[in-house]
């Protein structure tokens, strides 16, 4: 027989599950900046992690390969930066160019579409009509010129203005100190926090199998077991999404840079791999790998056709990767279906903003595999699966 549950009881039990998913919610939006980092950090631990255990194949201590690893990974990460600096200070020197030819495509385009107007009315509007409309016109202008000169005629002779005493407030210039404070103060949580992922990720690979034991003693029996699978889990999923897109990058980034070479654009080693890399941003990818590319067109082209063609050549790459080289390399490992997918990027993107959506999907990826592996729990993980 079957013991229904006291009315009183589940309204208990919803009651505590809203208060503390109210506050789960509450605490990602307001510390947004210190579970950002954390997520981020722990990510490239989980990357970093075969690399370290690779390293320690030579009979050295984690620690010491935990800090080899980190050491090359910034250098790697301190050399694309510097690649980038350079192509952009040289890009800056030559925006006037750029701001006079978006200037001359506008004039262009707007050229274009008063002929397509003008040929539209002749091909549509009969001659007897474009003639009366023609004869309209003049006789309206010729109006308005006589208003016009009614108006003027009757218009007296101007008064001087009384003279008003000049009076001048002497206002108190902003010092610099202020003003870098003014700036700085704004980006000062993102810049403290991002100064922290290095040690982060130091200390979670250095101290790697002393966290996971004191971990896996939280739990007892098949519970530990469990816990063991979850932590496998998401450090598989985390792995898998980043080598995936980070691999999907590097493809379309040299298929990028090739495409644009042959079109002569200029900065297209910086180009490329930019437009790559934001054409995996999940729904904006489009929209956002198309942007570089034109940017960078306009400096030499002023005809609006070879933008349509570049156009054209990222949303190829873009819609070759999204179809078929994304669920091969990527959504094989995730199995997220594409509502659970559309709703987490709702979510994660009102939560932490552009970030979210970066991290929606493996965020909801290793929901599921924490789902998928408490009994209780795993219908809930089959509604978000594929």
């Amino acid at each position: 027989m079957f013991t229904s549950v006291p009315p009183i009881h589940r309204l208990q039990s919803a009651s505590v599950f809203l208060l503390a998913l109210s506050a789960t919610i509450g605490l990602l939006y307001y510390g947004r900046a210190f579970c950002i980092t954390l997520v981020i950090a722990l990510m490239i631990a989980f990357i970093l992690d075969p690399f370290v255990a690779f390293v320690m194949r030579i009979k050295i201590s984690r620690g010491v390969a935990s800090f080899v690893v980190c050491a090359v990974a910034l250098s790697l990460f301190y050399l694309a930066g510097l690649g980038a600096f350079t192509e952009i200070a040289a890009l800056s020197t030559e925006l006037p160019a750029y701001s006079e030819r978006a200037n001359e495509l506008v004039d262009s385009v707007a050229d274009r579409l008063d002929k397509m107007e003008q040929n539209a009315y002749k091909l549509l509007i009969p001659k007897r009509l474009q003639e009366r409309d023609r004869i309209a016109q003049v006789q309206a202008q010729a109006q308005q010129q006589n208003e016009t000169k009614k108006r003027r005629s009757k218009v007296p002779e101007p008064v001087a203005p009384p003279v008003i005493q000049e009076v001048r407030i002497k206002q108190d210039r902003t010092s610099l100190v202020n003003y870098l404070y003014s700036y700085i103060s704004s980006y000062y949580n993102v810049l403290l926090m991002t100064s922290f992922v290095p040690f982060l990720v130091y200390f979670m690979l250095s101290w790697r199998d002393h966290v996971r034991r004191s971990f896996l003693t939280l739990f007892e029996g098949t519970n530990r077991v469990i816990a063991g699978k979850i932590w496998q889990g998401i450090a598989d999923i985390a792995r898998a999404y980043v080598f995936g897109n980070f691999l999907l990058g590097i493809l379309l980034s040299i298929a990028s840079c090739l495409a644009f070479y042959m079109w002569h654009l200029p900065y297209w080693m910086l180009v490329g791999p930019i437009s790559a890399f934001l054409s995996l941003v999940p729904y904006l990818g489009l929209p956002l790998a198309v942007a570089p590319p034109l940017l960078a067109a306009l400096a030499i082209y002023s005809n609006p056709s070879p933008y349509l063609f570049i156009a054209a050549i990222v949303a190829f790459f873009h819609l070759m990767a999204l179809n078929l080289l994304y669920p091969k390399i990527v959504g094989a490992r995730v199995h997220l279906n594409p509502l659970a997918v559309t709703i987490a990027l709702m979510f994660w993107g009102t939560i932490w903003g552009g970030v979210g959506l970066v991290l929606a999907i493996p965020m909801t990826a290793a929901m599921k595999a924490v789902l998928d592996n408490i009994e209780h729990l795993q219908p809930y993980g089959r509604m978000l699966g594929d």
